[in-house]
């Protein structure tokens, strides 16, 4: 059968068709319409008749992942399409398609993807993480994913950074200190290395490139990276005891981030062993999407 995932992204929705064993039949995108909730849904609608007439279905499920979450009642919170925030998109979404809409967070829909056919295939229990822009996270257990009471299950970028005697006291968008985000995230790894050195801004890239580059204090701020991922992924790991933990987002890229993070969260963990295995994605951007497709079979 084929499933439908969207991504509905800042700047492009992107839909693909996928069939259960995970073959992708079709993947198209447009711009997303910025700041304008109703253009937003006539786009997704028209992506999703689109699809339909050209692989020639009708009322394929539909999967959705968007860039925040739902509160109890429905509406979409803490999404940086901020013009979706409070607003009822998947009930709005099925009203017009006539059909149930499945909607996740789109960290939820990477480690799905990655859960079903990708870097973490076959394991039972999946975390996945997102370090780019910002921190997210999500769980998957036997193939599913678990969305939580509070629909925030995996949202550890919002707990504090577990290093004693290290945080600064940062305030984060969210409202708390020292969240985890602040750290770990690209503009977070940034920010660190310019207020520890005092050097002009170096994107996160930048840092990693010179670090490989023998630049002694681009190599101290990964160490300090490494050692705050670690830890934090330490409390994943004892909460959870995850076989897999999927990297995803820009710095998932970082090389050495496979070797030294596990070596550095053995100690935190309460475990005279780790079998916990840390992994780079394997369908890389594609998996948001991807994972909406997933997301969409779920309900067969």
């Amino acid at each position: 059968m084929i499933h439908l995932g969207i991504d509905l992204g800042g700047g492009k929705i992107e839909v693909v068709a996928m069939d259960g064993a995970g073959i992708e039949q079709l993947r198209e995108r447009i711009a997303t319409p910025r700041g304008d909730y109703p253009a937003t849904l006539e786009a997704i609608i028209g992506l999703v008749a689109a699809a339909q007439e050209k692989l020639g279905v009708d009322d394929a499920p539909i999967g959705i992942g968007i860039p925040g979450s739902e509160t109890a009642d429905g509406r979409v919170r803490n999404a940086n399409s901020t013009w979706i925030n409070g607003r009822p998109l998947r009930s709005d979404l099925e009203t017009r398609l006539g059909r149930p809409v499945a909607l996740a967070n789109d960290a939820n829909c990477f480690v799905l993807s990655e859960a079903r056919d990708g870097a973490a295939a076959g394991a039972v229990v999946v975390f996945g993480v997102i370090l780019g822009t910002g921190v997210g996270g999500g769980l998957v257990v036997d193939g599913r994913l678990l969305a939580g009471a509070n629909r925030i299950a995996g949202e550890w970028g919002h707990n504090p950074l577990p290093a004693a005697g290290e945080p600064e006291g940062l305030v984060c968008w969210c409202g708390r200190r020292d969240c985890i985000e602040l750290y770990l995230s690209g503009p977070g790894l940034a920010a660190d290395h310019r207020r520890v050195t005092g050097a002009e801004f170096l994107s996160a890239p930048q840092i990693a490139a010179a670090a490989a580059a023998g630049d002694s204090r681009a190599a101290t701020t990964l160490e300090r990276y490494e050692r705050r991922l670690a830890l934090s992924l330490a409390q994943v790991i004892n909460l959870l005891d995850p076989d897999v933990i999927v990297l995803g987002g820009g710095l998932s890229n970082i090389d050495r981030l496979y070797c030294n993070v596990p070596r550095l969260w053995s100690p935190a963990v309460f475990s005279e062993r780790v079998e916990t295995r840390l992994v780079r994605h394997r369908h890389g951007d594609s998996s948001g999407v991807r994972g909406a497709a997933w997301l969409a079979g779920q309900q067969d």
